[in-house]
């Protein structure tokens, strides 16, 4: 996360500008609140500025309840410095069909997408949350918070509730073919009832124990529909400095991200894991997946 971040020369000019700003904090707050148009609160003991953007807008119920905003759906971001630079870190709520259109503004604005998940169960419409960081300049990144929340804001003035689906229809019954899809990712497929899988090992040690592919330690991808009108869903396993990059390759290409997590504890190298969505050809939607592929293994 924040690959030019160095934790310890951070530590200690945090805790020197906690020392010496005790009557406000060491940047320009009134810049990010001007640019991002939210009005924030600064934390003298931690030296953070930090905006918040209540989620009022959709009524949002929870275990049959109706959830106030108070109540953990509201986004924000929180600025301090960091040596000569800024850091910022934020969570942000989104409704299903805000996810992706707010993941591209975000990485577009050079922030870093570090985590997607739910909080709830049973909620109505489902709620999600995006995880943001980044360095640098106070300016470009309260730039790159507020593109966030205008891309959002434009996918609710076009369409005032939360959509239930992404467009097109799925084919059924299936019928892909796979050698098209071998040929594009380089791998042996796994074929059923006109279903197409290729699966893409990777290694780790976990309890000095070596895991694998059988273990969960993969990347793959599965196609469904037809040729023509395919679905791909599948999992991206990552080292921690391959995800942004993966991110970024898999959303310029129209894929759709749906979840970024991990899948285990004390695993040596860590790996984060990255679940998709993509509607296309089968042909389009593979040559996607190489394309990340690719730029993932450029990363090392």
């Amino acid at each position: 996360m924040f690959r030019s971040l160095r934790i310890a020369p951070v530590i200690a000019a945090t805790a020197f500008a906690c020392s010496v700003h005790a009557v406000g904090p060491d940047l320009d707050t009134s810049a990010i609140e001007s640019i991002t148009g939210l009005k924030g609160g600064y934390n003298k003991t931690e030296n953070v500025f930090k905006i918040s953007k209540p989620r009022n807008d959709i009524k949002v119920n929870v275990d049959r309840w109706t959830l106030p905003p108070f109540m953990g759906i509201t986004s924000w971001a929180a600025f301090t410095p960091a040596g000569s630079a800024t850091m910022v870190m934020g969570d942000t709520v989104l409704f299903e069909d805000e996810v992706n259109p707010a993941m591209s503004a975000a990485l577009d604005g050079g922030l870093e997408v570090t985590a997607l998940h739910n909080h709830f169960f049973f909620d109505q419409p489902k709620v999600f949350f995006m995880h943001i960081g980044g360095m640098g300049d106070t300016r470009r990144l309260a730039s790159a918070v507020k593109a966030m929340y205008d891309r959002i804001a434009q996918v609710r003035a076009a369409q005032a509730a939360p959509a239930s689906s992404f467009p097109d229809d799925i084919p059924s019954p299936s019928s892909i073919s796979a050698a098209p899809i071998e040929q594009v990712l380089g791998a042996k497929a796994q074929s059923k009832d006109g279903m197409v899988k290729v699966t893409i090992a990777r290694m780790a040690r976990m309890h000095e124990v070596s895991v694998g592919n059988e273990m969960g330690i993969n990347t793959w991808a599965a196609f469904a529909g037809s040729d023509a009108h395919a679905v791909v869903d599948g999992d991206f396993a990552m080292r921690e400095g391959e995800l942004q990059t993966v991110l970024k390759t898999m959303r310029g290409e129209g894929i759709n991200i749906v979840a970024i997590h991990q899948h285990m504890t004390h695993e040596n190298p860590r790996y984060i894991f990255l679940h998709y969505w993509g509607k296309g050809t089968a042909v389009g939607l593979a040559k996607a997946v190489r394309k990340a592929l690719d730029a993932q293994q450029a990363t090392k």
